[in-house]
């Protein structure tokens, strides 16, 4: 069973920078497409950005294109969500997904991480 295990977040305040992680165990994530959703209280699971296998080809949300930007690293084994100028209304657990049948749908995603949480103070 692919675990995922998401990393990097915590206490920011507005405009700061913050860089997440996302690793597998028993896996390497190159070989799935990745993503990275997120998740308020009270709101419904969003999508962010992901990744796809090969040429690393990436997708973004309108919410976020700009300020953050998803990436591997050359090892292939983590993925990354760089997140800059952040906001107050960036709280939320973060969370990585792996292999979807489409990107764009949540309930498609095989591989899900426990989130890592990430709050913005203004």
């Amino acid at each position: 069973q692919v675990q995922l295990l998401e990393s990097g977040g915590g206490l920011v305040q507005a405009g700061d920078s913050l860089r997440l992680s996302c690793t597998a165990s028993k896996t390497r994530l190159i070989a799935y497409r990745v993503a990275w959703f997120r998740q308020a209280p009270g709101k419904e699971r969003e999508f962010l950005a992901a990744i796809t296998r090969g040429t690393g080809s990436t997708t973004y949300a309108d919410s976020v294109k700009g300020r953050f930007t998803i990436s591997r690293n050359s090892g292939e084994s983590t993925v990354y969500l760089q997140m800059n100028s952040l906001k107050p209304e960036d709280t939320a657990v973060y969370l990585c997904a792996a292999d979807p049948q489409q990107i764009l749908t949540l309930t498609s995603y095989k591989y899900w991480g426990r989130g890592t949480q990430v709050t913005v103070s203004s």
